[in-house]
C-alpha cells in the first residue's frame, strides 16, 4: 500500500467516524439531551474533521515546494512525455480523491444537521405578534378591575387605565384614556372619529425604552414618562414635545356602543413600544 492510499485510508476513517459522531449527537439532542455526551460528539466530529483536514493539506493536497530553473520555453520530446505521464498518474489517483470528497461532504452535512436541531430551543417564532395587540373591533375597556368604561365614567379633567376586557394582563395593551373637553382635540387627519364625547386613548408604553407613561398634567394636556421625562401633547395625537421620545404614542380608536360603553373601533393602527422596527 502506497503512502497516498495509507492517507486516504485514515481520511476516510476519521470522517466516517465524524459522520456518525455528529448523527449520534442529533441523535441525544432529539431524546432530550445530555451536555456531557453531547459536548464529547461534538468534540468527535470537529476533531475528525479537522484532523482530516490537515492531512488532505499535507498529503493530497499538495506536494511540496518544488523549485527549478527557469528553461526555455519551447518543450522537446522528454517534457511532453513528462507532462503525458503525469497526467495519466491524477487520471489515476482521482477516484481515490473523489470518494474522500464525498466523505467530506458526508461530515459536514451530518454536523450541519445536528446544528439544525437546538434551534427549536430558540421557541417558536414570534410571528406577528410584536406588531399586535389583545385590541379588536368592539373590545370593551375596562379598569384594573375589570369594570368596564362608559360615557359617564370620567369627568373633564381625568384619566385611568385602562385594558381590553378580558386581557386585564396584557402589559402590552393598556392605555391611558384622558376625557378632554369638546373642540379641544386637534385630530390627524383621518382620526376625527377617534374620540368620541372627548375621550382620547393612548399606549401606555412609551416609545422610547418602554417604561409606562403614567403620568396626566391636566392643566397643560400632557403626557409624562417619569423614567426620563419624555412629555406628549394629548391634543395633538400625543407627539413628543419634550425628552428622548422621537415617536408619538400609538393612539387606540375609540367608539361608543349602544349600552354607551366604550369601545375599541380596531387595533393600534401601529406597533406600541419601543421602536425597534423604525431603526434607521
Amino acid at each position: 500500500m502506497s503512502s497516498r492510499q495509507a492517507t486516504e485510508g485514515r481520511m476516510a476513517a476519521l470522517l466516517v467516524t465524524a459522520t456518525l459522531a455528529a448523527l449520534a449527537l442529533a441523535g441525544v439532542y432529539i431524546a432530550g439531551g445530555q451536555p456531557q455526551a453531547e459536548g464529547a460528539l461534538l468534540g468527535v466530529s470537529l476533531g475528525g474533521i479537522g484532523v482530516a483536514l490537515v492531512l488532505w493539506a499535507r498529503g493530497l493536497a499538495s506536494e511540496g515546494t518544488v523549485v527549478g530553473e527557469r528553461g526555455d520555453l519551447a518543450g522537446d520530446a522528454a517534457d511532453e512525455a513528462a507532462v503525458e505521464e503525469r497526467i495519466e498518474e491524477v487520471l489515476d489517483e482521482q477516484p481515490g480523491r473523489r470518494s474522500v470528497l464525498r466523505l467530506f461532504w458526508a461530515a459536514g452535512g451530518a454536523l450541519g444537521l445536528a446544528a439544525v436541531f437546538p434551534l427549536r430551543s430558540l421557541g417558536p417564532a414570534p410571528g406577528r405578534a410584536l406588531l399586535t395587540t389583545a385590541w379588536y373591533r368592539g373590545a370593551r375597556l375596562v379598569d384594573v378591575n375589570g369594570r368596564p368604561l362608559t360615557v359617564g365614567t370620567l369627568q373633564v379633567g381625568g384619566t385611568l387605565t385602562a385594558f381590553p376586557q378580558g386581557a386585564q394582563h396584557a402589559g402590552d395593551s393598556q392605555v391611558v384614556v384622558v376625557r378632554v373637553a369638546d373642540g379641544e382635540l386637534r385630530p390627524r387627519p383621518g382620526r376625527e372619529s377617534w374620540s368620541p364625547q372627548g375621550y382620547v386613548a393612548y399606549s401606555k408604553i412609551c416609545p422610547h425604552v418602554g417604561c409606562p407613561v403614567s403620568l396626566y398634567q391636566a392643566d397643560a394636556h400632557e403626557l409624562l414618562c417619569p423614567c426620563h421625562q419624555s412629555t406628549f401633547d394629548v391634543l395633538d395625537g400625543a407627539r413628543p414635545t419634550f425628552g428622548p421620545a422621537t415617536r408619538s404614542l400609538p393612539q387606540l380608536p375609540l367608539a361608543v356602543d349602544a349600552q354607551g360603553y366604550l369601545i375599541a373601533q380596531a387595533d393600534f393602527d401601529e406597533p406600541v413600544g419601543p421602536g425597534f422596527w423604525n431603526r434607521d
